[in-house]
């Protein structure tokens, strides 16, 4: 059995989408935590294109494992 490797799947409101910095923390839609990285690109994909029309909200895939673990990156 492999180890999974968790993803985080997030986003909200920026006040320029060529970077990261959310307008208020209080307001992330946390999409959910997944066990490897194509079932949160899938989670991914489904809440950007369910926000497509807004172009100040952007969603991010965080590689968990990473920072959990990071010598094994």
């Amino acid at each position: 059995m492999t180890k999974p490797l968790l993803h985080l799947v997030f986003g909200g409101h920026v006040d320029d989408p060529q970077n990261l910095d959310y307008t208020s923390c209080d307001d992330l839609d946390i999409v959910g935590i997944f066990p490897n990285y194509a079932k949160a690109l899938d989670a991914w994909r489904a809440a950007s294109q369910a926000h497509v029309d807004e172009a100040s909200t952007k969603y991010v895939i965080v590689h968990l494992h990473r920072l959990m673990e990071p010598d094994d990156a």
